[in-house]
């Protein structure tokens, strides 16, 4: 399997998760109560993250656990600013990119210093709205953040 079809399998993939990971409503305690989920949860494996959740461009929730850096608060803001952009996951972004055969950084016609395509935020949307906000983590390779906030979001919302 090539690369772009490697990106457009991963892409697929990402979609799909988009579609199943849906709030029927969202709300600023809605925001909190996932942040500290995120957090219990990342706390529990000792990831040295920085978790963060927005609803309308509103920060209501983020927190920065050990081994986290001030870098991982930039890259997560990129990464927001990305989801805000394309309303998609910002792995999702990357991947759309890749399948294409497109260079991100230099085909996206944004500033890739204020908008970045990496893994790990995901949109928060609400059935029948569409999306709200964010939610995400950074300080994991960028594969890794993503998986991990899809993991929580679909324990979150089973529960």
């Amino acid at each position: 399997m090539d690369e772009r079809e490697e990106a457009a399998a991963a892409l697929a993939r990402i979609t799909a998760e988009e579609r199943e990971l849906v709030f029927p409503r969202f709300d600023r305690q809605t925001g909190w109560t996932l942040g500290a989920f995120l957090r219990d949860a990342a706390l529990g494996r000792a990831l040295p993250v920085v978790v963060g959740v927005t609803l309308a461009g509103q920060r209501l929730f983020h927190a920065a656990l050990p081994g986290a850096s001030p870098d991982n608060d930039a890259w997560l803001d990129r990464k927001v600013a990305a989801v805000v952009h394309f309303q998609r996951s910002s792995l999702g972004v990357r991947e759309q990119f890749r399948a294409a055969g497109r260079d991100y950084a230099a085909d996206s016609r944004l500033d890739h210093t204020r908008v970045a395509a990496n893994g790990g935020v995901f949109p928060i949307t609400v059935a029948g709205v569409g999306v709200v906000g964010t939610v995400g983590i950074s300080g994991l390779p960028q594969v890794e953040d993503h998986a991990f906030v899809v993991e929580q979001l679909r324990a979150f919302l089973a529960g």
